[in-house]
């Protein structure tokens, strides 16, 4: 039994209890809570998503580092990125990172989805997959087989996108990239394309907003907004509840007659497991908590894309820089509320593209490239002369880290130790990645309008000293995965219906439990993860209670009673 100090608040029962309303948490509330069946209690440590600049797509360069609306992460300092302690966005609040993202909607090559099932997640195919990737989204353009046209989620085109872009695609197709129109259906080799954003209009749309907002007044669903969630409750080896704390200091035990569905991501969800006693005996010990169960691999196998970016001084051209500041701004502004046009629309980035370095057989690094570049070559602040960016990440890095608690207090951030470009094959095709942007940059279409590299800039001109420049200046793509790993065999944190092995009534379901991560950006993914593990839930429902609740055997299964 947990440990617990403090007498119980209020009592609430639901048949499913879900912790995070993030990206998956949104999707879970909806569709459980949809057919009216079952009660549904979703509980978010955050607040509501009323912060105006969560829903203007450019608003998210001021939301990545946000004092409450995210969780201020940082890395440990990175030993292989000049020891610097990482920025880590996560969202707080409802919608998760959905409502702080950069909005880029890109789903996952093929490949990606069926390595899971290679590595032993049986069930896990694209082309099983595919169906629900579709059911999650309502693809506003033309009709296509492979998108769906009836989901929560709205993907657009970029609205308008300057002219400056247009440049960079003709100089795409000037090097060999072929271009695409739509890189969400078609076949993707080394290609060049416009973005699809998660907007609505002149809106974000979020999870929260897609789904979450039509499924509020049900009465079945129940909202419970700024309750932390400080650990299991755990009787033997079954989940039946949470305890949570609420920013009043008030304390409720959220009881599940069903199932405890965490949705908390790649740092909330290892980091909720250890506090409850699950994990490695070795990290629970450090943190003086007793080992209710043992799951070795929990807060393993952390994987990200770790981007670095070239930017450019232009003439002759408009960009965004010189739309952001003073009475420029104002008009966008106008323009904004007035026709929901303009830069206010932009997102992370305008054009992408795939290229290979040669490492491997098929594309290898994803471009983010900008109308717009920072200073220093960071997110953060546009520069005030026209310049564009030119971000680059490997695809499928090998460097792997870990998430974990150094401390049994809740409200301690957990250790994460990311460990970008551990392996060598990381920086080197990064920067092989960096050195292709330049050769974009080169090319006839665009290379008139350019005055200068201006980060990193002449000064790197070599392998070691671009490597040198990735390290010291590279940063996360926001594209956490891989903490509480799904699999077939029984080291595995979760099975392939991401039930958590040796738990009976708890299951994982977000980006944590992706055994490898996508190439491409992962929010899509996490949406169609969050679908298809509505439906097992659903059919798992029809079940008498006493059938369905069964736990997944686990050779690990040696834990100690947590207890005093």
């Amino acid at each position: 039994m947990n440990d617990r100090t403090e007498e119980p608040g209020e009592v609430i029962s639901a048949d499913y209890v879900i912790i995070g309303a993030g990206t998956a948490g949104c999707v879970l509330a909806n569709r459980l809570s949809e057919n009216g069946r079952y009660h549904v209690l979703l509980i978010e440590a955050g607040a509501r998503d009323l912060h105006p600049l969560i829903h203007i797509p450019a608003g998210f360069l001021r939301l990545l580092d946000h004092p409450s609306i995210t969780w201020k992460y940082r890395t440990a300092p990175e030993r292989h990125a000049a020891g610097r302690e990482i920025v880590f966005p996560r969202g707080r609040g409802l919608g998760g990172s959905s409502s702080i993202n950069g909005l880029l909607y890109v789903r996952p090559f093929a490949e990606d989805i069926d390595a899971w099932e290679k590595s032993g997640a049986k069930g896990w195919s694209f082309s099983e997959c595919l169906p629900y990737y579709s059911r999650s989204e309502t693809w506003t353009e033309d009709q296509h087989i492979n998108r769906g046209s009836n989901g929560p989620i709205q993907v657009a085109r970029v609205s308008a996108p300057p002219q400056v872009c247009d440049y960079v695609m003709s100089a795409g197709q000037e090097m060999g990239l072929e271009k695409i129109d739509d890189p969400n259906a078609d076949t993707r080799g080394p290609s060049i394309w416009y973005y699809q954003q998660t907007r609505d209009g002149r809106r974000r749309s979020s999870a929260a907003r897609g789904y979450l907002k039509p499924a509020k007044g049900r009465r079945n669903l129940r909202i419970l907004t700024n309750a932390y969630v400080k650990q299991l409750i755990l009787e033997d080896k079954t989940a039946i509840g949470a305890l949570c704390l609420q920013h009043d200091g008030k304390q409720i035990e959220a009881k599940a007659t069903r199932e405890v569905i965490i949705c908390a991501g790649v740092i909330g969800t290892p980091k909720l497991l250890e506090l409850s006693g699950i994990g490695d005996p070795d990290v629970l010990d450090n943190a003086g908590i007793r080992t209710h169960h043992v799951s070795r691999e929990v807060g393993k196998n952390f994987q990200d894309h770790y981007v670095a970016r070239l930017c450019f001084r232009l003439k002759d051209t408009s960009t965004a820089n010189e739309r952001s500041h003073g009475m420029a701004l104002l008009k966008e502004l106008g323009k904004y509320v007035l026709s929901g046009q303009g830069i206010l629309t932009y997102s992370a980035a305008v054009v992408g593209a795939f290229a290979s370095t040669g490492f491997s057989n098929r594309p290898d690094v994803q471009y983010v490239i900008a109308p717009g570049s920072f200073q220093s070559g960071r997110i953060g602040e546009l520069e005030k002369e026209p310049g564009i960016s030119c971000g680059v990440w490997q695809m499928r890095p090998e460097s792997r880290g870990t998430v974990h608690i150094g401390s049994k207090h809740h409200s301690a951030a957990p250790v994460i130790m990311a460990n970008y470009l551990d392996n060598e094959i990381d920086g080197r095709s990064l920067v092989a990645g960096l050195q292709i942007g330049r050769k974009l940059f080169e090319q006839s279409s665009i290379s008139r309008y350019v005055i200068n590299e201006t980060v990193p800039g002449k000064h790197a001109t070599s392998d070691a000293e671009l490597l040198e420049y990735v390290r010291e200046n590279g940063s996360t793509v926001y594209h956490g995965v891989g903490t509480c790993r799904m699999g077939g065999d029984p080291d595995s944190v979760v099975d392939e219906k991401l039930r958590v092995r040796g738990i009976k009534r708890l299951r994982i379901i977000d980006g944590s439990i992706m055994p490898t991560i996508t190439s491409t950006n992962t929010n899509a993914t996490v949406l169609m993860i969050a679908e298809r593990a509505a439906d097992w839930l659903l059919e798992s429902a029809t079940v008498p209670l006493d059938e369905s609740q069964h736990s997944i055997a686990s050779n690990n299964d040696t834990g100690r009673c947590n207890g005093d």
